[in-house]
């Protein structure tokens, strides 16, 4: 996914400001996809220029004053393209699992407590997720935007329950290694 996509498919969502789509980011699209609040205004600024969004026209003078944006349709056709576009999932990459493997060859100094804290992370934004489907998908939400969007939100809900059982099981593992202590 690419930042342009994310911005196109909030302003779809809802046209919005370059700050609103901040804090947008922050409680929803960026579980998945983070951006800084530079990059999203330096992406609305080209998303303008190339003529897939414009600032919708203020009742107040604009020096100072928030601009908001909506999708034209070359934006919502480039969103579209991308949405048809196959794409290869991307290799998985994670220091923690590194770390592990290393720890088999130069000693198992400091994995089994940030192995803790990982787990105590993941169960803090398991947690936080579903609070999110109590709160934002009671029973009855079935329109095909509810239903996407759920679906999005399992996604982290069964890898932070992917994570906090693994860890779990390998804090498990890591009590029985021999010399350790639990």
């Amino acid at each position: 996914m690419s930042l342009p996509h994310a911005i196109l498919t909030a302003l779809l969502e809802r046209p919005s400001s370059g700050l609103e789509l901040t804090r947008r980011f922050d409680r929803s699209i960026g579980y998945f996809w983070s951006a800084t609040h530079q990059q999203i205004y330096r992406e609305l600024g080209k998303l303008e220029a190339e003529g897939h969004i414009r600032a919708l026209a203020s009742t107040q003078p604009t020096r100072g004053q928030k601009k908001s944006y909506e999708v034209l349709p070359a934006g919502r056709a480039e969103l579209a393209r991308w949405t048809a576009t196959s794409q290869e999932p991307k290799p998985h990459r994670d220091t923690m699992l590194l770390r592990l493997r290393a720890s088999a060859v130069v000693g198992t100094e400091g994995i089994e407590a940030d192995l803790r804290r990982h787990l105590a992370l993941h169960q803090r934004q398991l947690t936080e997720y579903q609070e999110i489907e109590q709160r934002d998908f009671p029973p009855g939400t079935d329109s095909p935007q509810d239903r996407l969007q759920h679906l999005v939100l399992r996604a982290g809900i069964d890898l932070e329950t992917f994570w906090t059982q693994w860890l779990t099981h390998a804090l498990a593992e890591f009590a029985e290694l021999p010399g350790n202590t639990p």
